[in-house]
């Protein structure tokens, strides 16, 4: 007897059953149902310790602070960036922090006098970002991002779940919030705010290439400013590495 052939559906099939199902849920009620739903599989939180990721943080710390959060360590990071990070992580409980790095062989080859981000960002961040990111998330099916809509016009029509490629799901719980509801959140749950916001940096990445924001900009222009660079190279649009703006058939 020929033993039976279980198929399992795309990643494809089951973002649009997830985006059905859950297309009327609040943030937490997406997050909570994603991180026990079959069709997500296992799922791990990246998180940059930014401007605003406590927010989200604070959510998983809620639902299960067991979940695996991994925290990309560029080595160009602001210093109170990474204190902030150990702060939070110990103020929420968070069980399984994961300081990710590229590897030292990989910088020695690639970056070894640490001035990449000069003559070329988007190498820069597939050394230090994209490819450690990718090496981490191999075990898990899903990730939590903090993305959302209104920061960027590569984000504009962003939903709860979407397709990397065809081997992982993008979890996005806060798709649909506005600035003022992330700061809202943290205000009411007294969550402690990023000590560089206050100093005029709305957006946070490493401190090479954040530059402060004047009053009125965009939140994310102190990102690569004057560049055409919108995306670190983390994060794929229909299948697509998005690091600029994005032109969308109209």
């Amino acid at each position: 007897m020929q033993p039976e052939i279980i198929a399992f559906p795309s990643v494809a099939t089951r973002v649009d059953a997830l985006n059905a199902r859950y297309r009327h849920h609040s943030a937490i009620s997406v997050l909570g149902q994603a991180l026990g739903d079959s069709d997500t599989g296992s799922v791990a939180m990246v998180s940059s310790f930014g401007a605003e990721a406590v927010a989200l943080l604070h959510m998983i710390s809620v639902l299960d602070r067991s979940t695996p959060v991994l925290f990309i360590d560029t080595e160009m990071l602001f210093p109170e960036t990474l204190q902030y990070q150990r702060d939070v992580a110990d103020l929420l409980g968070l069980q399984d922090v994961r300081v990710i790095r590229a590897s030292r062989t990989a910088m020695a080859a690639h970056d070894p006098d640490g001035m990449l981000n000069q003559t070329d960002p988007d190498a820069c961040c597939a050394l230090r970002k994209t490819r450690p990111l990718h090496h981490a998330l191999a075990p898990f099916d899903a990730w939590i991002t903090g993305r959302k809509r209104y920061q960027s016009g590569s984000r504009a029509t962003l939903e709860f779940f979407e397709a990397e490629g065809t081997h992982r799901i993008k979890i996005n719980p806060l798709a649909h919030w506005r600035a003022e509801d992330t700061q809202t959140y943290m205000v009411e749950n007294r969550l402690p705010r990023h000590p560089m916001i206050t100093r005029g940096y709305p957006s946070i990445g490493c401190a090479p290439c954040t530059s402060k924001v004047a009053e009125g900009e965009d939140p994310r222009a102190g990102r690569w400013r004057d560049t055409a660079k919108e995306e670190c190279g983390i994060h794929f649009l229909d299948g697509v590495m998005v690091r600029g703006p994005v032109r969308r058939a109209s």
